[in-house]
């Protein structure tokens, strides 16, 4: 993967600081961003301050990130946030901030990675949740919000297939992140239980069915959706 550049988004931690680490090690140089500053030093890696959510920032950061490093080969959309209460405790402001990170953040990244892709080729993967087919209660907006990116998944690949590039997208099971440290241990066992395979799920998993969604091999697979789990 020499000299293939790959853009992970809210990779100061979590997901995305574990793909950063694996696709540096892999070869690839990466771009990542977050909106503070990043401990992450390698000769191969970039970090720009950016909020996901402002247009702007965006595409300010993929323009120099075409120049720095010539074109992105691959978008992994990875930057998000949750929101965990009955649809009746949850205040507008919260409803506004999810779908702004989760939904805009994706798109705004997708639209402006995939001009600087066009007709060289690319891979876009974005994150959904399991909590989107499951139907999890307590988990409206943020699953609502995933919904949209796969829907926005669906309608890109389709749109994007003439300039070479795919989109696709994962949606895993919790993984023991600062994301579900919240999670009473009960609630998380239940979400569990209704998994094909009763476990928690690993950063090994994501990096699995990414490295297929962009694999060279993979450049007849777009539009998909694939869950952890077994779902």
């Amino acid at each position: 993967m020499k000299n293939k550049t790959i853009f992970i988004t809210g990779n100061r931690k979590g997901i995305g600081l574990h793909l950063t680490h694996y696709y540096l090690e892999k070869g690839y140089n990466v771009l990542g961003c977050s909106r503070s500053e990043s401990d992450l030093s390698h000769d191969n890696y970039h970090h720009f301050i950016c909020d996901v959510t402002d247009e702007k920032s965006v595409n300010s950061v993929v323009r120099e990130a075409k120049k720095k490093f010539d074109g992105i080969d691959v978008l992994i959309n990875n930057a998000g946030i949750a929101s965990m209460n009955h649809s009746l405790l949850t205040p507008g402001s919260t409803v506004k901030k999810v779908f702004e990170t989760n939904f805009f953040g994706s798109f705004f990244f997708a639209k402006e990675c995939a001009k600087v892709m066009r007709n060289k080729g690319g891979r876009i993967v974005n994150f959904s949740t399991v909590a989107v087919p499951l139907n999890l209660e307590g988990e409206m907006i943020y699953a609502s919000s995933k919904a949209a990116v796969e829907k926005m998944t669906k309608i890109l690949a389709k749109e994007l297939a003439d300039f070479q590039i795919t989109v696709n997208a994962i949606g895993p099971t919790p993984i023991y992140t600062d994301l579900i440290k919240v999670i009473p241990k009960d609630k998380l066992q239940q979400l569990l239980d209704q998994q094909t395979i009763h476990r928690l799920g690993e950063f090994e998993d994501v990096e699995n069915v990414i490295d297929f969604f962009i694999s060279p091999k993979s450049n007849f697979i777009t539009g998909q959706i694939i869950y952890l789990g077994g779902l």
